[in-house]
């Protein structure tokens, strides 16, 4: 009984040297209050502020024009005119055009060395046109790295009348162009057509293609 006696007692002191030799941080129990959280911090990426043009909501649109008109058969002069348009829709649009031009001398009265087919007064061209805008990829249009300005190609085309050596000729008119905004009311535009119309001034009855090349500028109202 004796003997068992002390091997209690010796299991009880070691038990007890073991407890003194583990750290008291083990035992010890976390208190909720005691903890130290982080504040969670949520970083934005910067966001550059851009500025961009857009054309006014109005739907009319006039301008002037100028440039470069080849007339068959009578050489190339400037041509200048003047536009007004509505757009029906984003898509569309339809345009009146105004336009004048010169005629120049044929072939034949350059060779004969005077012979003239045309009086001075008979030589101004003029023409007038009605037609339908498709505008196609808009877009815009970079310059450098800090102006982006609105802009985009279309098509055109519509029928019309030119008038020039006592006559008035029937005139189918196609062309694309590009139309650049540079403010939200200025826009250049950019355009190539061709007028085609049938005439026999030369002798024989023949269909004209007469390629014009103009920009301008339009404003929005």
């Amino acid at each position: 009984m004796e003997s068992r006696v002390q091997h209690l007692h010796v299991a009880i002191k070691l038990m007890l040297s073991i407890t003194l030799l583990l750290p008291q941080a083990s035992f010890a129990a976390t208190d909720p209050d005691e903890l130290e959280l982080e504040p969670l911090v949520i970083r934005e990426d910067d966001r550059r502020q851009v500025d961009v043009d857009q054309i006014d909501s109005e739907d009319f649109e006039i301008g002037a024009y100028g440039g470069i008109m080849s007339i068959e058969d009578f050489g190339s002069d400037t041509v200048v005119g003047v536009r007004a348009a509505y757009h029906v829709t984003e898509d569309f649009f339809i345009e009146g055009v105004y336009g004048q031009s010169t005629l120049g001398e044929t072939s034949f009265e350059t060779l004969s060395g005077g012979a003239r087919l045309l009086t001075d007064e008979e030589r101004d061209f003029t023409y007038y046109n009605l037609s339908v805008g498709v505008n196609l990829f808009p877009g815009e249009s970079f310059l450098a790295r800090r102006w982006a300005w609105r802009g985009g190609l279309y098509l055109i085309g519509g029928i019309g009348s030119s008038e020039f050596g006592g006559d008035e000729l029937f005139t189918y008119n196609a062309g694309i162009g590009y139309r650049l905004a540079a403010t939200d009311w200025l826009a250049f535009r950019f355009d190539v057509r061709d007028h085609v119309f049938s005439s026999d001034l030369l002798g024989s009855e023949e269909t004209k293609h007469n390629l014009e090349i103009s920009g301008g500028l339009t404003i929005f109202f």
